[in-house]
């Protein structure tokens, strides 16, 4: 019980896996939660991870009952976390015109936002009163401008980096910090789906490494790799007319049930 305490979603793979690895590696005690946990214990045992070391909790973030409950049981069992990462995450590519792709909107901003506010929720009044803490929302670069076909992901991730800076402002008069990291494109399963050329791929181990030292640091604000933050802020500062038609016929993000061809 001496050692930190690392909270994260998403740790059935990806870049919660990498992170949770990493955390580990530091010294960390972990506290994992995903919907498929016969492959955290999997993956856990895998990488000779302590079973004294980490507890598993299953819960779907997009249901505000399941992820809310996971975060008390694991203060219960393993107490209150001083790091909390709010990981899992959904991406599929939108198309407005078609009715199903609504339902696909529905599910990202419950999973991506709201789902974000309810891993908080369970440890926010315990880090306020103990005056220390540190809450991590993983944004994405897609957030800073909206991308053809990406119409639900990138309104999310655009609501996390907001979302993110209204809860620092809240938390900053009571010694806890909130820390926003905005990844590129890293090499997961979810990205390898993608049908475009991904510039700076990253991999998820290189990931988790640049992003605990900025979560550690207590970063407000972090895209990683730093290349492509100089490239999302290049195309903030773009007019919409010459933006627009840098990205006519780009790939779209490939639609739910969509067929990878």
């Amino acid at each position: 019980m001496t050692q930190p305490l690392a909270f994260i979603t998403g740790a059935s793979s990806g870049i919660g896996q990498a992170l949770a690895l990493h955390f580990y590696q530091a010294g960390y005690r972990l506290a994992l939660v995903a919907r498929r946990t016969s492959e955290v214990k999997s993956w856990a045992d895998a990488h000779g991870i302590s079973a004294a070391s980490y507890e598993i909790y299953s819960a779907d973030v997009s249901v505000v009952d399941s992820i809310v409950a996971a975060g008390t049981e694991c203060i219960s069992r393993q107490g209150l976390p001083d790091v909390v990462i709010a990981n899992a995450g959904i991406s599929v590519g939108m198309d407005t015109a078609e009715r199903d792709d609504l339902e696909v909107m529905v599910r990202t901003l419950a999973t991506n936002n709201t789902g974000m506010a309810a891993t908080f929720h369970p440890f926010v009044q315990g880090m306020t009163q103990r005056r220390s803490g540190t809450l991590v929302g993983i944004g994405s670069v897609a957030g800073i401008r909206g991308l053809p076909g990406h119409g639900a992901y990138c309104a999310s991730k655009a609501a996390v980096i907001s979302y993110c800076e209204s809860l620092r402002g809240e938390m900053r008069p009571h010694g806890v910090r909130v820390v926003t990291i905005c990844p590129g494109y890293i090499d997961t399963p979810l990205t390898r789906q993608n049908r475009y050329s991904m510039p700076f791929l990253m991999q998820p181990q290189d990931f988790a490494r640049q992003a605990f030292q900025a979560i550690t640091r207590g970063d407000s604000y972090r895209v990683i790799p730093w290349q492509m933050g100089v490239v999302a802020k290049l195309l903030r500062m773009l007019p919409n007319a010459l933006f627009d038609r840098l990205l006519a016929g780009r790939p779209r993000k490939r639609r739910q049930n969509e067929p990878a061809n």
